[in-house]
C-alpha cells in the first residue's frame, strides 16, 4: 500500500466522489438521482478529486521539488481546467443545440423522423468551478488522511 499510496488515494477520492453525488444531489433538490453514481458532472468533480489526490500524494511521497511531482501537477492543472471548461461548454452547447432542435420541430412543424435526431445525447459533462473546487478539496483530504490518518 505504501509504494502505491498515490495511486489509491486518486481512486479512492474518484470513487468517493461519485458516492457522493447522488447525496449532495438530494441536499440540493430533495430527490434522490442513483444514476448519478455513474454520470459524469454534479458535485464534487471525481476528476478533479482523483487528479489532485494523486498530485499531492506524489508531492509528499517523492518531495514537492521533484520531476514526478510536476509532472501530475501538470496533468492535474490540465484535467482541472479540461473540466472546469471545455467539457462545461460543451454540455452548454448540447443544451443549446437541443433546444434549437425541439423549437425547429414546434415552430416549423420540421420532420424529426431522422436518426440523428433521435440520438441520446449526455446533457452533463463537465462542471461548474464549484464542482471542481469541491473535487480539489476531496482528493486533497482524502491524499492526507491516507498519508497521516489526520
Amino acid at each position: 500500500m505504501q509504494t502505491m499510496y498515490p495511486f489509491w488515494a486518486g481512486v479512492i477520492s474518484a470513487v468517493l466522489a461519485q458516492a457522493l453525488k447522488p447525496f449532495f444531489n438530494y441536499i440540493k433538490t430533495h430527490e434522490w438521482n442513483w444514476s448519478l453514481l455513474k454520470d459524469s458532472g454534479g458535485f464534487p468533480s471525481s476528476h478533479s478529486a482523483m487528479v489532485a489526490a494523486l498530485a499531492l500524494a506524489v508531492g509528499i511521497r517523492e518531495q514537492f521539488s521533484s520531476t514526478i511531482f510536476a509532472v501530475t501537477l501538470t496533468v492535474a492543472v490540465i484535467v482541472v481546467y479540461d473540466a472546469a471548461n471545455v467539457r462545461y461548454y460543451s454540455g452548454q452547447n448540447i443544451k443549446i443545440t437541443q433546444q434549437l432542435v425541439k423549437d425547429i420541430h414546434e415552430k416549423l412543424n420540421v420532420d424529426l423522423d431522422s436518426p440523428i435526431y433521435q440520438t441520446k445525447v449526455k446533457n452533463v459533462l463537465g462542471h461548474k468551478w464549484i464542482e471542481v473546487i469541491g473535487g480539489i478539496i476531496l482528493g486533497m483530504l482524502v491524499a492526507l488522511i491516507a498519508r497521516f490518518g489526520i
